[in-house]
C-alpha cells in the first residue's frame, strides 16, 4: 500500500450518502493529485494522509484510489482560514473566516473547541451564533475523532457518518459499551464487523456478552439458510466455530440462557430445536391458522359447479382431465386447499377453471404471487388482475422490520385468495398472509412443489403438503401439447432422476466443456451471438453459485466486457462489487414500494447522470423510467447472469445453464429442474455430463428444519 500526504485543494463530487467521494490534493512531490475514496470527503484546506494504490481511469487519466484517509488539523494560519472558508463549519463563510483568523491567528482551533464564547470579539458575532458556530465545530470534530478512532482499531473511517447520524456525540461511547448493537442499528455493519471492532477496542474474547451476541447471530444464519430451527448441537458447534473459543465457554452461556427463559425451543424425537422467537412465533401462528381456516368456507348456494365447468369447456374449447376436475371442486369445498404439478401439468388451466366457477357464484376473487415478475406472469395466464402477496398486504417499509396495513384487525376483502408460485413462500410472508385472511374466504395455494424451497426461512409449501391435514391435489397427467416440448419432457425426465436428452439442432441441446474459463468464455461468446439476433431480453444466463470461474460474479463481469464495454463517452458508476455502465442489463434485488419496482424485475439502464441512475423496465405497467439516487445504487445488480435461486417465478425465451464440477456442492435435482423450468423456448446447457448427472442423482435436498408439517399433525387432530 502506498501513502500520499497533502492539504485538500478541491472537492470534485462528494455522493449524497457520503460513501464516495473525489477530491483533489496539492503535494509536495506529485503536485495535484486526483484521489477516489469511499467514503466521505475531507474538508478544504485541510491537511491529510493518504494510503491507497495508484490507477488509471478510461476517462479520467491517473487517480491515486485512496482506502485511508487521516485528517490532520491544519498547521499553518492559511491552512486554518481555507478550511474555515470550505464551508465546513457552519455560520463561517470566506470573509468571516479571514476576519477569524486574523484576530486569533495560531490559537483559532483551540479557541472554537475549547472557548468558543470568544467568538463574541469579532465583529458581526454575537452569543447565540457564536454557540451555534461552537457547537457545528463540535460536530465536525466528534467525526473527526470517530473516523480516527474507528481506523485506528482496523475499521474503515467509511462507517462513521452513519454512525454519527445513528448516535450523535454519543457514537464513540456506544461502540465502546456494546459493539455488538451496531449490527442492528447500523445498516451496512453485520456482525463481524462488530466484532471485529468489539475485539480492536479491547473486549475479552470469552465474555458473555461476546458469546450472546455469537449465539444470537448463529442462530440468525440458520434462518438466513432456509431454517426455522437448528438443533442445538449444530447452534454451539457453529458458534464455537464462528467465536474460536472454547466450547464450555459456549455451553455456559448457552445454558444459562435457557435457565432465564431467553431462548425458543421445541423437543422432537429426543432432538431439541433452538428458535429465533419471530420465527417461533410464524410458525406456530401459521399452523392454527391454516388448520382453523381449512373447515371455515363459506358454502356457495345455488352453484350449479359441474354445470358451470362443462359450460366454461365448452366456451374455452377444453376437455378437462379428471384430476383437474377434481382440483376445481376441492378448491370450492374447502377453506385451504393446495394445487401443485410439474410443467404442462395444467396448473393454468384449473386456475381459469376455479376463477369461471367463483366469478359465477359473486364471489370477490383476489390473485398474487411472491414476487413482481410471478404476478404479471398470473396476471397475463389468467386474464385476472395480480400484483405480489406484499403489495396485496399492503406492505410499507419499516426499517427492516414488517409492517402490513392489512391484518387481522384490517382483513383482506375477499371470498376467495389464489396464491401462485407458492413455493416461494417462507414461513414469515405466509404468517402474515394468513392473519389478513378473513374465516370463510377460501385461500388456495398453487405452485411446483419440486423446484426450490423459498430464499427466506421454512419449507411451507412442501410442509403443508407432507403434513397430510390439508386437501392437496397433484396433476401429474403432462397434456399432448406440452409433451411435444423437449424442456417439459425432460422437466419430468429430471424430476424422475432421469438424465435429459438433447439434440445438437433442438430446443434443448448440451454442450460439454470441461475447462471452466473455457466453459464461460463460451457462454460470453453465445451470449452475444444470440442478444445480436434478438433483443437483450431474449436470453438468461443462469448459474448454481455466485463465485468461481463459472459463478454469477464472473460470468457477469464476462458478458458486460463482452456486450457493453467501458467507452470514452460512456458514463458509468461505481457500486460495490459492480460497476454499471449505460447499457447494461440490471436487476433489482430488493422489493421498492415507492418506485413500484420489485426484486427479480430486470431492466437497462438508460443513462447515467452523476451517480443517479435510470433504468427502463419493459414489463412496468406505466412505462415511466425509474432514476436511482446515490444512496440506491446497491438496489441494482447486474443481470446478464443470475443464480437460479434469484431466477424464481420467471420465465425466459432461452436460458443457458452452467452445469460444472465447480459447482459441486450446489449439484442437486431441485435446483436442475427449477432452471430447466425458467425456459420457454429454449434450454442450452453447457459444462459436463458428469456435472448433469450429479444433479440428478443428487435427490437429497439440502434438509431444512422446520416443524409446520409436525404442528399441522399434532394440533389437526385436535380440531
Amino acid at each position: 500500500m502506498q501513502e500520499l500526504q497533502g492539504v485538500i485543494d478541491n472537492i470534485v463530487f462528494q455522493s449524497e450518502d457520503n460513501q464516495f467521494s473525489v477530491f483533489r490534493v496539492k503535494t509536495d512531490h506529485e503536485g495535484k493529485v486526483s484521489v477516489v475514496y469511499r467514503g466521505p470527503a475531507p474538508f478544504l484546506g485541510e491537511s491529510v494522509e493518504l494510503s491507497g494504490s495508484w490507477g488509471e481511469h478510461a476517462k479520467f487519466g491517473r487517480q491515486f484510489r485512496a482506502e485511508v484517509c487521516q485528517a490532520i488539523k491544519p498547521s499553518t494560519t492559511d491552512g486554518v482560514e481555507r478550511f474555515l472558508a470550505s464551508g465546513a463549519v457552519r455560520g463561517i463563510g470566506k470573509t468571516m473566516a479571514a476576519r477569524i483568523v486574523e484576530h486569533f491567528g495560531s490559537d483559532t482551533l483551540d479557541v472554537l473547541s475549547l472557548s468558543p464564547h470568544r467568538l463574541t470579539e469579532i465583529s458581526g458575532i454575537g452569543r447565540k451564533k457564536a454557540e451555534a458556530i461552537g457547537m457545528s465545530y463540535a460536530e465536525l470534530s466528534d467525526m473527526r475523532e470517530l473516523m480516527v478512532y474507528l481506523e485506528s482499531h482496523g475499521v474503515s473511517a467509511n462507517y462513521a457518518p452513519k454512525l454519527q447520524a445513528q448516535y450523535g456525540a454519543t457514537a464513540m461511547k456506544r461502540i465502546q459499551e456494546n459493539p455488538y448493537s451496531l449490527a442492528s442499528d447500523i445498516t451496512g455493519i453485520g456482525f463481524r464487523t462488530a466484532d471485529k471492532i468489539a475485539l480492536a477496542t479491547g473486549m475479552d474474547g470469552a465474555c458473555e456478552e461476546r458469546i450472546k451476541a455469537g449465539l444470537e447471530y448463529a442462530l440468525n444464519q440458520a434462518a438466513s439458510a432456509g431454517h426455522t430451527c437448528v438443533p442445538e448441537e449444530l447452534l454451539l458447534r457453529e458458534t464455537v466455530r464462528l467465536l474460536q473459543v472454547s466450547s464450555s465457554v459456549v455451553n455456559d452461556v448457552f445454558q444459562k440462557l435457557l435457565a432465564e427463559d431467553m431462548l425458543r425451543t421445541e423437543e422432537v424425537g429426543g432432538l431439541r430445536l433452538i428458535y429465533p422467537e419471530y420465527l417461533y412465533q410464524a410458525e406456530v401462528q401459521t399452523s392454527k391458522r391454516l388448520l382453523k381456516l381449512r373447515d371455515l368456507a363459506d358454502t356457495l348456494e345455488k352453484v350449479n359447479v359441474d354445470k358451470i365447468i362443462g359450460q366454461w369447456e365448452s366456451e374455452a374449447g377444453i376437455v378437462l382431465a379428471e384430476a383437474q376436475k377434481e382440483a376445481i371442486h376441492a378448491s370450492l369445498k374447502y377453506g385451504v386447499f393446495v394445487l401443485t404439478g410439474g410443467p404442462g401439468t395444467g396448473k393454468t388451466t384449473v386456475i381459469k377453471g376455479i376463477l369461471a366457477v367463483l366469478e359465477k357464484a359473486g364471489c370477490r376473487i383476489l390473485l398474487a404471487a411472491p414476487t413482481g415478475r410471478a404476478a404479471r406472469r398470473l396476471a397475463d395466464s389468467s386474464g385476472h388482475p395480480a400484483v405480489t402477496v406484499h403489495r396485496l398486504l399492503e406492505y410499507t417499509p419499516n426499517g427492516g422490520g414488517f409492517n402490513f396495513g392489512k391484518n387481522d384487525g384490517d382483513p383482506l376483502d375477499a371470498d376467495a385468495i389464489i396464491i401462485d408460485e407458492a413455493s416461494m413462500l417462507d414461513i414469515t410472508l405466509t404468517y402474515h398472509l394468513l392473519k389478513a385472511v378473513q374465516g370463510g374466504c377460501r385461500l388456495i395455494f398453487v405452485g411446483d412443489v419440486d423446484q426450490l424451497p423459498s430464499v427466506g426461512a421454512g419449507s411451507v409449501l412442501k410442509d403443508i403438503i407432507r403434513s397430510q391435514k390439508m386437501p392437496v391435489v397433484r396433476l401429474e397427467n403432462v397434456f399432448r401439447q406440452a409433451e411435444i416440448s423437449p424442456i417439459v419432457r425432460n422437466a419430468h425426465r429430471i424430476n424422475r432422476g432421469q438424465m435429459p436428452e438433447w439434440e445438437p439442432s433442438s430446443d434443448f441441446t448440451f454442450v460439454e466443456i470441461d475447462n471452466e474459463f473455457d466453459a464461460a468464455e463460451y457462454v460470453a461468446n453465445i451470449y452475444a451471438r444470440l442478444t445480436q439476433q434478438s433483443d437483450w431480453q431474449s436470453v438468461q444466463v443462469l448459474s448454481p453459485m455466485h463465485k468461481n470461474p463459472c459463478g454469477v460474479q464472473n460470468l457477469n463481469h464476462l458478458l458486460q466486457q463482452r456486450i457493453n464495454p467501458p467507452e470514452l463517452n460512456k458514463s458509468e458508476v461505481n457500486t460495490p462489487g459492480n460497476v454499471l455502465r449505460a447499457g447494461d442489463k440490471v436487476m433489482q434485488i430488493r422489493n421498492n414500494y415507492e418506485k413500484e419496482v420489485f426484486n427479480g424485475d430486470i431492466g437497462r439502464i438508460v443513462y447515467i447522470n452523476g451517480r443517479n441512475v435510470t433504468v427502463d423496465y419493459p414489463e412496468r405497467a406505466d412505462g415511466e423510467y425509474v432514476t436511482y439516487t446515490p444512496n440506491e445504487i446497491d438496489e441494482l445488480q447486474l443481470a446478464y447472469a443470475m443464480s437460479v435461486h434469484k431466477s424464481q417465478g420467471s420465465e425466459y425465451p432461452t436460458v443457458i445453464l452452467l452445469m460444472v464440477p465447480g459447482h459441486y456442492i450446489m449439484l442437486q435435482r431441485n435446483l436442475l429442474y427449477t432452471a430447466v423450468t425458467r425456459a420457454r423456448q429454449k434450454v442450452i446447457l453447457v459444462g459436463t455430463k458428469a456435472a448433469v448427472q450429479t444433479a440428478v442423482d443428487n435427490d437429497r435436498t439440502r434438509k431444512r428444519y422446520s416443524l409446520l408439517a409436525e404442528r399441522l399433525q399434532e394440533q389437526g387432530d385436535i380440531f
